[in-house]
């Protein structure tokens, strides 16, 4: 009997799952998780050159989508990560709505509103791909500060603002969490041997501290922002970079952040090869 049920839940997990993702859903996350890992791997490659260059150009998501947009291969594969994210933001958006049945209203509901911020975060890398690639680029720290002043000005804006950064370290520490007791790995055993499932874990652990630590800087940096009533510090990924750069063995801890983005992005690519989407 005992095991009739749980074969029973087990079903309905399955179910519940098989409702929010569609074969076509399915494909579109897996082209998406390969956008964002590419994503990843530009922002280790820029966090290197802030690290080591005497001339290091901005750390932000705008900065390093904008390294491609000089060249027109580049060009065409900045509206090719778009067309991923924003395949991303559907397949997201998809689980904020209907994902996530088999399991009970407290979990079920919190993890439809980390798929709804994971939705908004791949919308906002989406349209910065599609600003870079027509040239109408901006730096994200920018269009942070621009909307962060904005917010501010609003009846109880700087509550909103503590909110979303404090929803931002949430997420941080939830990645280093994630990364620490390797939990993401129970989505991802399809078709992989030993090998290959030791290296996915490796680039997990790193890939999900390292995105949780960048995560938490920014969003104690928008909450810093809110407190003192200056939008003007409210600098995005490119101010936490600067932050670690400048810190005490700096170069040190950015390379090892740049590493850190590498994995997560190399984990990316292992997602949308594995992952029981």
């Amino acid at each position: 009997m005992t095991e009739s049920i749980k074969q029973g839940a087990k079903k309905a997990n399955r179910v519940g799952k098989s409702a929010a993702s569609s074969p076509l859903l399915a494909g579109l996350a897996r082209v998406g998780l390969v956008a964002y890992g590419i994503v990843h791997v530009l922002l280790a490659w820029v966090a290197l050159n802030m690290a080591w260059s005497s001339a290091a150009q901005s750390g932000d998501q705008s900065g390093a989508l904008a390294t491609l947009a000089d060249d027109p291969l580049g060009r065409v594969l900045l509206w090719i990560i778009a067309g991923g994210l924003f395949a991303l933001v559907l397949w997201q958006l998809s689980e904020a709505i209907w994902g996530f049945r088999g399991e009970d209203g407290t979990k079920r509901l919190r993890h439809r509103l980390t798929a709804g911020f994971k939705g908004v975060v791949y919308g906002g890398l989406a349209v910065s791909s599609i600003n870079a690639a027509t040239g109408s680029n901006s730096s994200d720290a920018a269009q942070q500060q621009q909307g962060t002043s904005g917010v501010l000005s609003l009846p109880f804006g700087q509550f909103l603002v503590v909110v979303a950064g404090l929803v931002m370290i949430g997420v941080g520490i939830g990645h280093v969490v994630k990364g620490l007791d390797q939990k993401f790995l129970k989505h991802i055993n399809k078709g992989m041997t030993s090998g290959v499932r030791s290296a996915v874990k490796k680039v997990g652990v790193v890939g999900y501290i390292a995105d949780g630590v960048s995560l938490a800087l920014v969003g104690a940096i928008l909450g810093y922002a809110a407190i003192t009533f200056d939008a003007a510090k409210s600098t995005g990924l490119d101010g936490a970079l600067r932050l670690i750069v400048t810190a005490p063995f700096g170069r040190i801890l950015l390379t090892l952040v740049a590493l850190g983005f590498l994995a997560y992005g190399l984990f990316a690519f292992a997602r949308a090869k594995y992952e029981d989407l």
